[in-house]
């Protein structure tokens, strides 16, 4: 697997054992939206603020990946569905594995909602996926979620389930969300062999965010975060990813991080 470890050293710091990864993939779902209209200057200030890496869906890598300011990681999303589908929860597959390793990948993803109608397709779809990212030495970010009717989304049960899918179809690394409490969360991360970030969700204020982030990896044993709409549509993304930084890497006060 040693593919694999060279790649995750692109996207986990190797002195925190944390990352800091940035979506950038929303466009596919919801359209133009605020903070996506210029890729290549979103994609700029990201990997300048220190970022370790981005998502972007195929067609979005020759928009500016690695032609503007420092190096990033880059992951590849393979599953996609729109807000205009009457089941925007179902995922299908529009990239493969092999046409990640062509765009020049160090990781791909992909998306499960369970509790969704189409769940068994996904979980089915993404166990072909692991089995080629094995074959090629390609980590895997599971995106897994619960979702679907009469499912709490932030229900500790749910979301350990949703982690122990992930892990049991492969995954090398974990984006899920927040239980919301550190003691729920710690005993999901405890119980996980793999590194598992959590999701920002919507946009919140500067502070909230970061606080947020600090206390789901100082107490909740989360190992870093996959923030996409709470970073990009800032007002200076790239500050704001600084002090996302410094919480996550640096182990600083959110205010102190802010001030920085």
């Amino acid at each position: 697997m040693i593919g694999k470890a060279i790649r995750l050293e692109r996207i986990m710091n190797r002195n925190t054992g944390r990352t800091v990864v940035i979506p950038l993939d929303h466009g596919f779902s919801m359209g133009q939206i605020e903070g996506l209209g210029d890729m290549p200057k979103i994609i700029a200030d990201i990997s300048d603020g220190g970022a370790n890496a981005i998502v972007l869906h195929k067609g979005m890598v020759k928009a500016g990946h690695r032609k503007h300011g420092r190096d990033i990681g880059l992951i590849v999303h393979l599953s996609a569905s729109t807000s205009l589908n009457p089941d925007p929860n179902d995922k299908v597959m529009v990239c493969t594995v092999e046409e990640a390793i062509a765009l020049g990948a160090d990781a791909v993803s992909v998306h499960i909602n369970l509790g969704a109608p189409h769940e068994s397709k996904m979980i089915e779809e993404v166990g072909r996926v692991s089995r080629e990212c094995t074959k090629w030495g390609m980590p895997l970010l599971i995106m897994i979620y619960p979702r679907g009717e009469g499912i709490d989304p932030k229900s500790p049960q749910a979301i350990g389930h949703c982690v122990r899918v992930a892990e049991e179809l492969g995954a090398d690394l974990i984006k899920t969300s927040y239980t919301g409490d550190p003691v729920s969360f710690k005993k999901i991360t405890s119980a996980c062999s793999v590194p598992v970030l959590i999701a920002g969700g919507e946009k919140a204020a500067d502070l909230e965010s970061l606080e947020t982030v600090r206390e789901a990896i100082t107490k909740g044993g989360a190992a870093g975060v996959a923030l996409g709409r709470n970073s990009f549509q800032r007002e200076n993304p790239k500050e704001f990813i600084q002090a996302l930084c410094c919480v996550v890497h640096g182990n600083k006060d959110p205010r102190e991080a802010l001030k920085l």
